[in-house]
């Protein structure tokens, strides 16, 4: 798959719940085998590499906040603050 592909599962998969878990779109290439687009943090954890990251920010810049304390994205709401990053 493309980084593009993944980007459009994970903008489909946020219309149709109103948010996706980071967990989520890394248990979908683990099972999808191609886990090419994942890399591992400091903790050792496997999460999504910046190429995937930058396709999905590009389909979703203005639209789209990341929830740091829950690991998901989310549609920006008024109360956010400007930029990518929400509170909570």
């Amino acid at each position: 798959m493309e980084n593009n592909d993944i980007a459009q599962w994970m903008l489909k998969k946020l219309s149709k719940e109103g948010c996706v878990y980071q967990d989520d779109v890394v248990d979908y290439l683990i099972k999808s085998k191609d886990e090419s687009h994942l890399i591992e943090n400091a903790d050792g954890n496997q999460v999504l590499g910046r190429p995937l990251l930058n396709e999905f920010l590009k389909l979703t810049k203005d639209d789209v906040v990341w929830v740091r304390s829950g690991f998901y994205w989310r549609y920006r709401v008024a109360e956010d603050e400007p930029g990518r990053n929400a509170r909570g």
